[in-house]
């Protein structure tokens, strides 16, 4: 991590010829505690803000011109657009992100006054799906509504760049990660039905305990296909089941409880769909008895929900890996640790894990050793806090 006044003496350095008070800002970063692949599914999430994230040096300009610049792509210089003449552009990269927020404050009718100077910079990895991309949006969005004044909810924002992130950068996304962003809170997870948007935020103290994010560093493959195939699969068990259940209308799989899927599961005849609806509607459910077990400190009954969301993201709706698995069998053997699981999309990527402060570098240290003799892969560790939302710092 940069200090702040590196940043801004970066700043001075990278637009020295704008001589305007700077104000700084801060965006965090998410992991999701649980609830994994079952947003699409009408199931609840447990994402939490942690304290990695992007920071943002910045100073009004006169003119209509924004000029921005990251440290993590020093080398591709200053990224210029006029907020005139916003089109995306593949060789600005990492600038259509922040582009793309101004592009579509714009088309809802929010006027941005006069132009800016930025500078960003992230300690989030980047690829290890941590959502460096909603991080830059959401902080764009923050940055905005300050200097233009603008009346702009932080759920409102969270959607604003939603849509940016879909519709200028063609990416699919859902909200979650917006959403925990924007809302995040300090000691607190973020509760988020993705469909309605109703939430609640979740005492979460870890106490001595800190979120441990191992990034197994296998590069992901077949990512998209498999996500579409779950799915469809999903899909399938919906239809089936929605007709099938006479107790009351069902919306969404995840309206099922356990009990209620198993009295109607005989009507799933394809062993794949079965194990897809098993793991969404179970998931669910072990979403929502975490959240019990993380607000009343019961730190031990969330680990063993987490190793439970991992072997059923292995067994029944499979998208782990190797590396992944072996991650989670090692921790699964170590003091200090309570509880791990995947992250994210799977077939790579990272995997998370609870840890006591006191045995941080012993397990870390062990985990590494361990994981490069199984899979001749180097891991990479990032410890974080949970953070609140983005928010400007002076």
């Amino acid at each position: 991590m940069m200090h702040w006044d590196e940043l801004k003496s970066k700043f001075q350095e990278v637009f020295s010829d704008n001589q305007t008070t700077t104000r700084t800002y801060f965006s965090p970063g998410r992991v999701n505690l649980i609830g994994e692949h079952i947003d699409y599914n009408g199931g609840m999430v447990l994402p939490v803000a942690i304290s990695l994230g992007t920071y943002a040096v910045v100073a009004k300009r006169s003119d209509r011109l924004v000029r921005m610049i990251s440290l993590n792509f020093e080398a591709q210089g200053i990224v210029s657009f006029s907020l005139d003449d916003i089109v995306y552009d593949a060789e600005k990269d990492w600038g259509n992100y922040p582009m793309g927020v101004f592009h579509t404050l714009s088309q809802m009718g929010y006027e941005a006054t006069h132009g800016l100077d930025v500078l960003f910079y992230g300690d989030l990895p980047n690829g290890a799906g941590l959502s460096s991309s909603a991080s830059i949006e959401v902080l764009t969005a923050t940055i905005a509504k300050d200097f233009y004044g603008l009346t702009i909810t932080p759920v409102e924002i969270a959607r604003l760049c939603q849509i940016s992130e879909n519709q200028f950068n063609g990416v699919n996304c859902g909200i979650m990660d917006q959403f925990s962003i924007a809302m995040g809170k300090k000691d607190h997870a973020v509760l988020l039905n993705c469909d309605t948007l109703a939430y609640e935020h979740v005492p979460a103290a870890i106490g001595d305990y800190r979120i441990v994010i191992i990034n197994t560093n296998k590069k992901r493959g077949l990512v998209d296909s498999a996500y579409n195939q779950r799915r469809k699969e999903c899909e399938s068990a919906f239809e089936a089941l929605k007709h099938a259940y006479k107790g009351r209308p069902i919306k969404a799989l995840c309206d099922l409880t356990p009990i209620e899927f198993l009295s109607v599961s005989e009507n799933l005849n394809d062993p794949s769909v079965y194990k897809r609806a098993y793991h969404a509607v179970v998931e669910n459910y072990r979403t929502l008895k975490s959240k019990e077990a993380l607000s009343e400190g019961n730190l031990i009954a969330f680990g063993e929900w987490m190793y439970s969301s991992h072997e059923s993201l292995k067994h029944n709706f499979e998208v782990s890996c190797d590396e992944l698995d072996v991650v989670v069998s090692i921790c699964r053997t170590l003091r200090g640790v309570i509880g791990a699981r995947m992250t994210g999309a799977g077939f790579g990527g990272c995997a998370i894990a609870l840890v006591h402060s006191a045995h941080l570098q012993t397990v870390t240290q062990y985990i590494a050793e361990q994981y490069a003799k199984r899979t001749g892969l180097t891991a990479s560790f990032y410890i974080a806090e949970i953070s609140g939302g983005t928010h400007r710092v002076e």
